[in-house]
Order: C-alpha cells, then sequence, then structure tokens
C-alpha cells in the first residue's frame, strides 16, 4: 500500500501524516507537492493539516486551484481513498469532494487539546478496525472546526450513515456534534481532530492508529 501526502505551502502537518503512514503502520508514503500533476501510483491521498496559502481568502479556498488537486479529485471520482485532516478536511469541502463548511469555532478562538471521539459509523475504509461503541482521544488544534451545512445535507449524512465521527463534548459549535463526515461513495472522508498526533501512547494517545489501520485493512483485504 503506499500513501501520498500532499504538501501545500503552509502545511505543518504533513511529515507527521508522513510518519504515521510509513513508520506506524509501516507503508510506503511519499510526499506529493502541491503543483505536480499526478499521484505517484498512490493508494491512498492524505490532505493534511496546517495553513495552506496562509489560509488566505478563507482556509482551502486557494488550495483547491493547486494543480495537485485534479489529480486528487480524478482519484476520488475512480473511487480512489483521500482521507483530509482538519485543513485538508477544509479543502474538501471546498473542492466539492464534502459536503458542508467549516466555519470560525463557537466562541472565536482557536483550540489546541486533546477531545474524545465517537465512532459514528466503522461502515468505511477510514473506520472498519475501529469497535462500533469505541470512544477514541485525538487532539484538535484548529481556529475553522466548526462543521456547518443545511438542514436537508445534515439528514442525508444521518441517513446515509455518513458521519464518520461526533465529539463527545463538543468544542467547536459544529452542528449534531460532526468531527468528520464521507462522501456518498464512502472513499472520500474528511476530520477536524489530527489523527496522525495519536499513534504513539508517549504521544498521549494511540488511539488515531485506528484510522490507519482501518486504511490498511481496507486495501490489503482479499477481495481488493
Amino acid at each position: 500500500m503506499k500513501f501520498g501526502v500532499v504538501v501545500f505551502p503552509g502545511s505543518n502537518c504533513d511529515h507527521d501524516a508522513w510518519y504515521a503512514a510509513s513508520h506506524n503502520v509501516g507503508h510506503q508514503a511519499e510526499f506529493l507537492w502541491h503543483s505536480d500533476r499526478d499521484l505517484k501510483g498512490s493508494d491512498c491521498v492524505i490532505l493534511p493539516g496546517g495553513f495552506s496559502y496562509g489560509d488566505y481568502l478563507r482556509c482551502g479556498a486557494i488550495s483547491k486551484f493547486s494543480p495537485i488537486m485534479s489529480a486528487v479529485k480524478k482519484h476520488a471520482d475512480a473511487g480512489g481513498l483521500v482521507l483530509g485532516i482538519c485543513n485538508g478536511f477544509q479543502i474538501l469541502t471546498e473542492c466539492g469532494l464534502l459536503p458542508g463548511a467549516l466555519v470560525r469555532n463557537r466562541g472565536l478562538k482557536f483550540i489546541c487539546k486533546p477531545v474524545t471521539l465517537k465512532v459514528g459509523t466503522v461502515n468505511s475504509p477510514f473506520t472498519s478496525a475501529i469497535e462500533p461503541s469505541a470512544e477514541l482521544v485525538i487532539p484538535i488544534a484548529h481556529g475553522e472546526g466548526c462543521y456547518t451545512a443545511d438542514e436537508r445535507t445534515l439528514d442525508e449524512l444521518e441517513a446515509e450513515d455518513r458521519i464518520a465521527f461526533r465529539y463527545v463534548e463538543n468544542p467547536n459549535g459544529s452542528l449534531r456534534d460532526i468531527a468528520g463526515v464521507l462522501n456518498a461513495g464512502r472513499n472520500v472522508m474528511g476530520m477536524m481532530p489530527h489523527p496522525e498526533r495519536a499513534t504513539e501512547p508517549l504521544m498521549g494517545s494511540s488511539d488515531g492508529l485506528g484510522v490507519f489501520a482501518s486504511l490498511t485493512a481496507s486495501l490489503t483485504a482479499p477481495h481488493k
């Protein structure tokens, strides 16, 4: 299995994601520069956290025009796996690969702390190796992490079992406590918490490994 980690100007969690994929779960991982036009054989593309293009205009609003995103969209449309973490989640909503939007936190303050998540569904390549009743401790670090969408979209996410994670104690005002969502094809996921920052006990939690273990299992299963 090969992970491709996109590096935008301003990304600051790219090495964390690369390390989690290559060292913690032991798979090949390669950096993909924002101006690249191919994914170099990546099975799963990770859009990491950070402040791509300085978050000017709006978080993720400039990144969606990067040349690499055309390749990411084609990969997703063909059923390829795409994981957006924090700023990566914001980019996925901006480019239309995921519904909704991420706006300023309730209270208008940057929040950086561990939070507890409930698994919303295990019916996805990103969560299949996690126990259905599990509660995970994974850190957040964002100023614009409040998930919002219209009621129709929220109802669709609920009805189609596409809410990947929910906050146990909502830190940012996200509607329906949403911390992560899936696309209709279930091959694209965005989440505001940082699983790559919770992959070793020394970090305070290794609960983030469940996301990477799920991806590994989904691509190495016999039917694949």
